[in-house]
């Protein structure tokens, strides 16, 4: 029985691609081979020689995943993929179709090799929270097709008849699971909250992210445990080129619906209060990514934090921000906020402003808002987006290293870029001004021995914000 990527690009996956997949790999070697010839001889020797070596994998066009072990497993650029590369597929991958990008291999002499397109699309796997992606796949594109959707696309391959991924595990994983949200428990909570709060828009905003994005956050606003979602501020002040909520680009399709509203403290206050008195290790975290930037709702987070300090002194209050104003930013600590997390990807301000593209701030603000973060004692984290062979490149690890040095983060949060290569890359900066790509697993090991007391993770943590401290300390 072949195993079949769904029409809708992507399929949630378990042990049974395993399974499949190393049964489709033995009935394949099994196969007699002919001997009567020198040209077989040659093929089977060659075969072998390959297979030491990550091979191809594909989807055919009917969503089967097929193996080419003549060809070497390539990753973006042409890079041949070897076994140092690799993991074995973690626990909730998703394996994804690449709809219009055709598969790509090396021969043995060197040579890349295309499929043809009767013989399907390349692959890739969307890694679980608590991996990071350290290659993308090779592909071709079909002229003159859409772009991709907004998908963290990670190179896959076989090897010895199983599948692996170009990724590193740099967090825990447990809480992020989808097996940590049962459906239909969910259902049941949702409807439960529903009835407690008919007329509390958030729960019926984080209701829709939560049953239609499956949103962990939003989910455990129902759930009552974690980090728990608060969405507040429909507009913006940047255009990020990967934006997931709003994109103003016709050709690029948002995954998800912007928020269209901006809830009243008292709904803030109503839901976030119960969550930071009862749930485990208890988190609200304004910034989500159904809406825009929060901080131009700064007064009425402002509010809300006052109002929540009010009631309960328990629990965590975090924002999920662009950081683009210190003196809003400011309010928000002196009004009680724990945490900040800030977004970026990159410490150079030429790739950040090419990203962001700002709108009436700079990163020089974002830095600066940092540093109040610590002189304040609340606990700084930089949600870093990641795109390799551009992040880890010699100048923009060099930046990242003096923009942590500098703003004293206490946390990188390692997030996989979800975008579409050729959506991106001819919005950045030249990559070969950037200097030479170092590799993802070079630039995480740099990182922990420049800076080893700022944590490697990818998740937001429940840390209460400490005494202030003088502008100088750290």
């Amino acid at each position: 029985m072949p195993f079949l990527v769904s029409s809708r690009t992507t399929l949630w996956m378990n042990g049974l691609l395993e399974r499949v997949f190393q049964r489709l790999h033995l009935q394949r070697i099994s196969k007699p081979q002919l001997k009567a010839c020198s040209a077989c001889k040659e093929q089977t020797s060659t075969t072998r020689t390959i297979m030491t070596n990550p091979y191809l994998v594909y989807c055919t066009p009917a969503g089967e995943i097929r193996e080419e072990v003549r060809l070497r497993a390539l990753a973006f650029g042409n890079q041949p993929l070897a076994a140092a590369h690799l993991i074995p597929l973690p626990d909730g991958v998703t394996l994804s179709m690449m709809p219009d990008r055709l598969a790509v291999g090396e021969k043995p002499s060197g040579e890349r090799q295309v499929m043809a397109r009767s013989r399907g699309w390349a692959a890739a796997a969307l890694l679980p929270i608590g991996y990071t992606r350290t290659h993308l796949p090779a592909y071709e594109k079909v002229p003159g097709t859409e772009p991709l959707p907004f998908f963290g696309y990670s190179a896959v391959a076989g090897m010895h008849g199983r599948l692996y991924v170009a990724a590193i595990q740099t967090d825990d994983p447990r809480k992020w699971h989808p097996r940590a949200f049962a459906r239909r428990a969910l259902e049941r909570l949702v409807s439960e909250k529903r009835a407690a709060y008919p007329h509390n828009r958030i729960v019926e905003q984080h209701a829709h992210c939560a049953l239609d994005y499956s949103c962990p956050t939003a989910s455990n606003l129902f759930f009552g445990r974690w980090e728990m979602a608060i969405a507040v501020s429909p507009g913006c002040n940047a255009r990020c080129v990967g934006c997931i909520s709003k994109q103003e680009e016709e050709d690029l399709i948002s995954p998800q619906d912007r928020l269209t509203f901006i809830p009243t403290v008292n709904e803030i206050v109503e839901v976030a209060v119960p969550h930071l008195e009862q749930a485990e290790d208890a988190l609200v975290s304004f910034g989500q990514g159904c809406e825009g930037e929060p901080l131009l709702q700064y007064r009425r987070i402002e509010q809300a934090i006052k109002a929540m300090r009010e009631r309960t002194d328990k629990g965590v209050i975090n924002i999920n921000t662009n950081a683009s104003n210190p003196r809003w930013l400011q309010r928000l600590y002196d009004a009680g906020l724990d945490t900040i997390r800030a977004s970026t990807i990159s410490g150079h301000p030429q790739t950040y402003t090419a990203y962001y593209r700002p709108i009436g701030y700079s990163f020089e603000d974002v830095k600066a808002s940092l540093r109040r973060a610590r002189d304040a004692g609340v606990y700084s984290s930089i949600n870093l987006l990641c795109f390799p062979g551009m992040i880890d490149r010699e100048r923009e690890v060099e930046a990242l290293l003096a923009f942590i040095k500098e703003t004293g983060v206490r946390l990188i949060q390692l997030r996989n870029l979800n975008i579409d290569p050729e959506v991106l890359l001819p919005r950045m900066p030249a990559l070969d001004s950037m200097g030479k790509a170092l590799g993802m697993r070079d630039m995480i090991e740099i990182l922990k021995r420049e800076v080893p007391e700022v944590e490697l993770g990818n998740f937001t943590r429940p840390v209460k914000r400490t005494k202030a401290v003088a502008a100088t300390g750290r």
